[in-house]
């Protein structure tokens, strides 16, 4: 048996999704879809790194904040934000105004505008473990996994901040390098 839980239009899911309306639309419709693109991949990353601390909830109901804050998370536009720009987001209540958030958001974008394009992509996927059986339960989902760290560590080797092994293994679930969907959910990939 899951613990796959029945929501209002009768499909099973994860029971995490079913707390909101926002829940259940990011569930079925992103969380665990393969996400690729440099840019995509660095506003997940951004955002999971935002998250830290917070629910997703919070993220999730600022993310068009975010992304206007931030340049649509446009590695090169953020590349070159100014101290001034810094000041805009450390003022702007649409984010989350954590200052070391938002300094490794700038920091990790000047980073990776050196990386050559499709850099990102292939470096994250290359981390992507191979498929396991489908968790029955939540706490068969693990928070960190030995290639999250392994992610983590070689992320940070290459100059990125705010990405430790529980931030890696979350940007891993949101962007389907992993399908941590209950085995019977709605959602989960075949």
């Amino acid at each position: 048996m899951s613990e796959a839980v029945v929501g209002p239009d009768g499909a099973l899911r994860c029971p995490w999704a079913l707390s909101t309306e926002d829940y259940i639309t990011y569930h079925d419709e992103e969380w665990g879809r393969p996400v690729h693109g440099d840019d995509a991949l660095y506003e997940r990353l951004s955002l999971e790194a935002f998250q830290s601390g917070l629910s997703w909830i919070t993220i999730l109901r600022r993310r068009e904040g975010f992304r206007a804050a931030f340049a649509g998370f446009r590695i090169a536009e953020v590349a070159t934000f100014t101290d001034a720009d810094r000041e805009r987001l450390l003022a702007d209540a649409g984010i989350i105004r954590n200052r070391a958030k938002v300094d490794a958001t700038i920091a990790n974008a000047r980073v990776l505008a050196d990386w050559a394009p499709g850099e990102l992509d292939e470096f994250i996927w290359s981390h992507a473990p191979k498929p396991g059986p489908a968790p029955k339960a939540l706490g068969d989902v693990p928070a960190v996994t030995d290639e999250s760290t392994a992610l983590s560590k070689a992320l940070k080797k290459r100059g990125l901040r705010f990405v430790g092994p529980t931030t890696a293994y979350a940007l891993m679930q949101a962007c389907g390098l992993v399908d941590d969907h209950l085995v019977d959910c709605v959602a989960r990939r075949p």
